[in-house]
């Protein structure tokens, strides 16, 4: 264990410190929807889970800049805008996010693709599409879905393969979108970045990973000796390793619960607060570690629609209740909102999001900790800069 073993009684000076840490309103809604998207999306099920909340929340953002009465008001409850105040800053918040994540000459690549397609008798105003533009660096683009569904569909899947290096190709799957189609939200990310410390190829080996007290599956498990900052969260029993990526513009981070400890006690314990608390790098020991990280790679497509509902946002889906004046006069519901996030993980780095988990051993009565990750864990891809977190996700199966 680390010396500086953070559990409910390395907590003394934490309000202090917690003010600190925290950034600006958005930044809390953002990570705020991104943990409960990470509880929704695994709730009752033990599979992989992988997305961009920042991705998601962006995306979303947009259509509420149309929206009104009602439907506004929920969207940003589901968004945690309330705690932003949800006024005009939040799309300012949203550019200059979005404007630092994605800005040119980064060591990793990034590549989202946010786009709404609208029917095009539906007359969308002007000023809500140049809001699109600058705010969102999105299009509003008007199809026709009434005569013209497939057509619309696969020119949709067309752009989206365009945006994502050809990673994501297939968005909507056929007979996704119809002649009733009216709004259609399309949301894609493709990250690559590569370790700031890589794994040796030839230390790559087939071992078990645990996916349950029963069930063993094989995975490639990479191995790497090196420098990293963790720390142990004895509340939650649970380790925490810091991966960077070169330029450490970006982190990895893993949160590695003991082999007696359920995932879900995790997941359930998070919340936004105590996740910036968890993960402050200025809290973490740098030590050696030996490191042992599953290669794995994830593809997820989420039809959101399921999802937003049980976070509480339905008018937005109903038809005579969704109120989008701000962008038509027309009546308009949201028919569709799919996300679709891929992920690589290898020894050089990611292409798209990774992972890695905990045991210490004795070594001849001398400690190098051990970060087995033979069992599910939890990782967030972080942007250090903004604290911004550009994806979540589980990996408990391969």
């Amino acid at each position: 264990m680390s010396s500086r073993q953070r559990g409910h009684g390395g907590n003394f000076n934490h309000k202090l410190a917690f003010k600190s840490a925290v950034m600006d309103p958005l930044a809390e809604a953002n990570g705020t929807f991104a943990l409960n998207l990470l509880k929704t999306l695994g709730e009752g099920n033990s599979k992989n889970v992988f997305f961009s909340p920042m991705s998601m929340a962006s995306a979303l953002a947009m259509v509420y800049m149309g929206a009104q009465g009602n439907t506004a008001v929920q969207m940003a409850q589901v968004l945690s805008l309330n705690k932003s105040g949800g006024g005009g800053d939040v799309h300012q918040g949203f550019q200059s996010l979005l404007t630092e994540v994605n800005k040119p000459g980064t060591q990793y690549l990034l590549r989202t693709a946010n786009r709404l397609f609208g029917e095009k008798s539906c007359d969308f105003l002007s000023a809500f599409r140049d809001s699109c533009q600058k705010f969102y660096q999105a299009e509003m683009e008007e199809l026709d879905f009434i005569s013209a569904a497939e057509n619309s569909r696969k020119h949709i899947n067309t752009w989206v393969a365009e945006k994502t290096e050809g990673k994501i190709a297939e968005l909507l799957s056929p007979g996704t979108v119809d002649s009733l189609t009216k709004l259609v939200l399309v949301n894609a990310i493709y990250f690559k970045g590569n370790w700031d410390k890589q794994f040796p190829k030839e230390d790559t080996e087939e071992r078990p990973f645990k996916v349950s007290k029963n069930e063993k599956k094989p995975v490639q498990m990479m191995f790497k000796k090196s420098t990293f900052k963790k720390t142990y969260i004895g509340e939650i029993f649970t380790q925490i390793l810091v991966l960077p990526y070169v330029g450490q513009e970006l982190n990895m981070i893993i949160m590695l619960p003991d082999e007696t400890t359920d995932l879900r006690t995790v997941e359930k314990e998070i919340t936004y607060e105590k996740f910036i608390e968890w993960t402050r790098l200025d809290m973490m020991d740098e030590e050696e570690v030996e490191v042992f990280l599953p290669r794995f790679k994830l593809e997820e497509s989420y039809d959101m629609e399921r999802v937003l509902r049980n976070l509480g946002m339905t008018d937005a889906f109903e038809v005579g209740k969704a109120d989008f004046s701000g962008m038509s006069k027309a009546d308009l519901f949201l028919s569709k909102v799919v996300h679709k996030s891929f992920v690589e993980v290898n020894e050089e780095g990611t292409e798209a999001a990774a992972a890695t988990a905990a045991i210490v051993m004795l070594r001849c009565a001398r400690f190098t900790p051990r970060f087995c990750a033979d069992h599910p864990f939890l990782f967030f891809i972080q942007h250090s800069k903004t604290n911004g977190i550009l994806f979540c996700g589980r990996f408990s199966s391969p």
